[in-house]
């Protein structure tokens, strides 16, 4: 039995704001840096085999402080990176939502792809591939998995045997950790989307444009969660 950690990487300052996709040189901010910090915390007691990451800044960021703790490597994954969202890499996610194309991400991404960029069916087939072989490596271990919003979600959808149209309804929040058991073939979803904080289902600082009163504010920094959003538009945002 493989058990999997999927870990979302942590707040940029991008976040929220734009669809950055693959482009380089998108790190942790300082929110992002507290909540993988937090994460060490959250993994106490629990001894892993590996850690593996998408290639992206963000993602090595967001689980080097927990490989420095339990003395692993971080280990590289391409088939673990973000999507590649080609044109629309980049633009702001107020300007997308405008587009008639929004809808169909949001409903029917089955059928999407990326201007000049991936597919969604493409980006489903990739990342289960990398993921089935990580648990091949590690047949009775504890992995650590380091990625991509969208593509924590679309792996969850998977392992719960939904067809990818519905990943939309799953929320990966920045900083969360959902688990997953890999049992002689039969996937048993342990956690989804945990935070370390029930106040994640409130909405955040760049979400309604405000700071939130000190008595609201989180113990991992501000992520507590974007559902409302996600609610109206999604969570395309790397």
């Amino acid at each position: 039995m493989t058990t999997l950690f999927l870990i979302r990487h942590g707040l940029t300052a991008a976040t929220g704001s734009r669809l950055y996709g693959r482009a380089p040189g998108i790190h942790l901010d300082d929110r992002g840096r507290r909540q993988a910090a937090a994460i060490v915390d959250r993994f106490d007691g629990v001894r892993l085999s590996a850690i593996y990451s998408s290639p992206l800044e963000r993602c090595v960021e967001t689980v080097r402080p927990l490989a420095d703790a339990q003395r692993l490597e971080v280990r590289i994954a391409d088939g673990l990176v973000e999507m590649d969202a080609g044109e629309w890499t980049g633009r702001s996610l107020s300007s997308l939502r405008r587009l008639k194309l929004w809808k169909m991400v949001q409903q029917n991404p089955s059928r999407f792809r990326f201007p000049r960029g991936e597919a969604f069916v493409d980006a489903e087939a990739r990342i289960v591939d990398q993921v089935d072989r990580i648990a091949k490596r590690h047949p009775r271990g504890r992995v650590a998995i380091s990625t991509h919003g969208d593509l924590v979600r679309v792996l969850i959808a998977h392992f719960g045997g939904a067809h990818l149209d519905q990943f939309q309804r799953v929320i990966a929040d920045p900083g969360s950790v959902s688990a997953i058991h890999l049992d002689e073939g039969v996937p048993r979803i342990l956690l989804v989307n945990d935070t370390g904080s029930l106040r994640r289902v409130a909405p955040e600082p760049w979400e309604r444009g405000t700071e939130p009163r000190a008595q609201h504010r989180s113990r991992d920094g501000g992520a507590r969660g974007s559902s409302r959003r996600d609610g109206r538009g999604g969570q395309l945002r790397g």
